[in-house]
This record gives structure tokens, C-alpha cells and sequence, in this order.
């Protein structure tokens, strides 16, 4: 198995609504060497830690969930395993769901990456949430944290949809860990 079909996560929701529109699966990605102030997961940053699985398994998870939508990508940051990350897009896609990428980088800035497998993950994305975290910008956009962010619609997939209100979840694990995902309200 070559370096692209691995990928290193911090965290999988096999079913989420608080990542995007629909019932979806969530994966974040471990590292990420932005370092947006104020960041939601800033444990997901270092590029140590996660656990690694394999393209494959990402896969089958991913399609073992009939009634979801599609799929959420986030971090870490995921163009830095665009590669990998596009294998799974390109399975999930030809399956019938969705893409949605939450980056903090820009949109134009990826569009003229001449990394092969970020703009073979745009390829297979139907919409970035696309932008740098700024704290000192609040916003209360369902899929937005702050207001320089943007929604890019790659595909017409999302575009009308009904994003919904912003959301937020809890879960208590078998061990009583409390976990949130989602998008709190801002302030």
C-alpha cells in the first residue's frame, strides 16, 4: 500500500447532522500547521497522534452508512493529506454521495496549488468551506465560524440546499467521555 492510501485521523462520526447538510459521516484529519487562533480542535493540530487506517476501511465505513448524505472532511487540515483524502472522495462520490471540505485555507490559493492531490480532491468535492479561523470575526452561519470565510460550491450538488440552523452535538461515551462536534452558537 503506497503512502497516499493511508490516512491519519483524530476522530470518524459514522452518523452526524452538526457537520453540514443531511444525515453525513464526519472525519477529521490529524495535523495541521496553520494554527488558526482560537481554534475548535487544537488537538487535532499536531501532527502526532490520530491513528492510521487505510483508504480502504475509510471506504467501506463510509459506505456502510445507507442513509446518510455524504461525507464531511475536517482537522487538522485535510489538503495536508489531499491525496489520500481524494481517494476517499473519488470512492464516495461514485457512490452517490456528497463532499463537503471544511479548509482554513483559501479557495484561490488552493485552485492554484500545483500539488496533484489537492486539485485532485477538489475535483471530487462538491463544496469547501474555505478560510482562515479569525475569533475576532464572529459569525452565526450554519456552516461558517467566522466572516471572512466562504462557501464554494464545486459542484451544483449543494447549491439551494437548506443548510438548516447551526448545530451542535454531544456524545457520552462508554467510558463517560463527553465529546462535542458542530458549530456553537456565536457569541
Amino acid at each position: 500500500m503506497n503512502k497516499a492510501s493511508i490516512l491519519t485521523l483524530a476522530a470518524f462520526l459514522p452518523r452526524s447532522r452538526a457537520n453540514g447538510p443531511g444525515l453525513r459521516s464526519a472525519l477529521w484529519v490529524q495535523g495541521c500547521t496553520l494554527r488558526c487562533e482560537g481554534c475548535f480542535n487544537p488537538d487535532f493540530q499536531p501532527f502526532k497522534g490520530g491513528y492510521e487506517t487505510s483508504v480502504a476501511e475509510m471506504v467501506a465505513l463510509l459506505l456502510a452508512q445507507p442513509d446518510t448524505e455524504g461525507v464531511s472532511f475536517s482537522g487538522g487540515e485535510p489538503f495536508t493529506q489531499a491525496a489520500a483524502l481524494a481517494e476517499v472522495a473519488e470512492a464516495v462520490r461514485a457512490a452517490g454521495k456528497g463532499v463537503l471540505i471544511f479548509t482554513g485555507h483559501e479557495a484561490g490559493m488552493l485552485r492554484m496549488s500545483h500539488n496533484p492531490g489537492v486539485q485532485r480532491l477538489l475535483a471530487a468535492a462538491d463544496l469547501l468551506a474555505a478560510g482562515p479561523y479569525r475569533r475576532d470575526l464572529p459569525q452565526s452561519h450554519p456552516l461558517l465560524a467566522s466572516t471572512n470565510q466562504e462557501l464554494v460550491y464545486l459542484t451544483r450538488r449543494y447549491r439551494g440546499v437548506e443548510l438548516g440552523p447551526r448545530r451542535s452535538e454531544f456524545r457520552i461515551g462508554t467510558a463517560g467521555m463527553v465529546s462535542a462536534t458542530g458549530f456553537p452558537v456565536a457569541p
